[in-house]
């Protein structure tokens, strides 16, 4: 459940993406694989009623787990009551919010799930009456009994739903999660590994810190495979298709962090080529697959590039597209503080050692090539 257009407040285009991408992963054999029918979309619902019977109808039919997660302006009252804002909400008009109150009630009394998973992400925006520091804890607040609760904290509309991004910030990184895995972490995504690294990957971006509230060991339910321990596999590509025609992403139009690292790994998608192939046909320069995972997984950019472009190189894309790349990681590292060099984000640049980002130059790429045509 989501809201995206607002009347009276700021608008959020991102959460209509954070809607179909979810559903999508939840139904896909990435995660959950879900049935369809067993996924309900609600965006920019007209009136209360509609959510409630919405919740009602998937409290009923939910057995085993039911997962409800809602995205848009989060408000709190006078009384510290958090309101989830639909279209038509107006700060200080309560009869205008669906009361997260009620969406609890109906979790604690009318649902047959085992267990209940509740994901927030909302923010207080300028409207809110009141400050987050001043008001009870969102996790508390939404506290229900044998559920795990994730709450995006956020105390301002610009910092949960940075403008232009494909999603809010919160949802950005959980998708990433479920999409790419924790390198190191378990087999399968429980939601407190989940909970664990969004924390730092969060921070690790100056996002607001996510918050968390296990009940009953609800932590334990997993969302899916730990795609970043998963055995490499050929991904299927078209036959004969050569590598100036693929799908390449574009650099170019890449604005976050977020977007980069998704990009990054979809250039080895596109190349069809497993982890363990990029690796030998980088020459040496990618010393192991957990390289490849560590350089697509973030969660902070690189410091160096030379390990970026081996990367690219054995994927196949020629030296202008990987200038094209150099490009978009020179201005993303431009737009927020370097990374720690002694995080694993700052991955090593190969021989040489490396030259510190303001006295770095663009130079040919043949060095890192084999011989012949990729």
């Amino acid at each position: 459940m989501g809201t995206s257009r607002y009347q009276y407040l700021g608008q959020l285009p991102a959460v209509s993406n954070n809607l179909k991408a979810l559903a999508g992963l939840l139904c896909g054999p990435a995660t959950l694989h879900l049935p369809p029918e067993h996924v309900s979309v609600v965006e920019n619902v007209q009136d209360v009623r509609t959510a409630m019977d919405t919740m009602r109808q998937a409290a009923r039919d939910a057995t085993d787990t039911l997962i409800v997660y809602f995205a848009g302006h989060g408000l709190v009252d006078e009384q510290g009551e958090l309101g989830l804002a639909l279209p038509h909400t107006q700060a200080g008009r309560i009869e205008t919010v669906l009361h997260y109150d009620w969406l609890r009630r109906v979790l604690l009394e009318e649902s047959r799930a085992e267990r209940h998973v509740v994901i927030l992400d909302c923010c207080y925006s300028g409207r809110a009456l009141g400050r987050m520091s001043a008001a009870p804890g969102l996790a508390d607040q939404a506290a229900v009994e044998g559920s795990f609760l994730l709450a995006a904290s956020a105390e301002t509309r610009t910092a949960l739903a940075p403008v232009g991004d494909t999603y809010t910030a919160f949802t950005g990184a959980l998708l990433d999660t479920l999409t790419h895995g924790i390198p190191g972490g378990p087999a399968l995504l429980d939601l407190g590994a989940v909970y664990r690294h969004l924390r730092r990957t969060m921070e690790a971006r100056g996002h607001p810190v996510p918050q968390a509230r296990d009940r009953n060991s609800a932590a334990q339910v997993a969302l899916g495979r730990n795609r970043a321990e998963l055995p490499a596999a050929p991904v299927t590509t078209a036959p004969g298709v050569p590598a100036a025609a693929r799908p390449w992403p574009d650099p170019r139009s890449i604005r976050t962090a977020t977007g980069y690292f998704t990009s990054l790994a979809a250039v080895r998608e596109v190349s069809g080529l497993t982890q363990q192939a990029v690796v030998q046909r980088s020459q040496g320069r990618i010393s192991s697959t957990s390289t490849v995972s560590r350089l697509v997984n973030g969660p902070a950019l690189p410091a160096t590039w030379p390990t970026t472009a081996a990367y690219l190189l054995a994927c196949g894309l020629t030296d202008e597209q990987v200038l094209l790349w150099q490009d978009a990681w020179q201005r993303l590292c431009s737009e927020q503080p370097p990374a720690d060099p002694q995080s694993p984000a700052a991955l090593p640049s190969g021989k040489g050692g490396s030259v510190p980002k303001t006295e770095k130059k663009r130079r040919p790429f043949s060095a890192f090539r084999r011989g012949g045509t990729h």
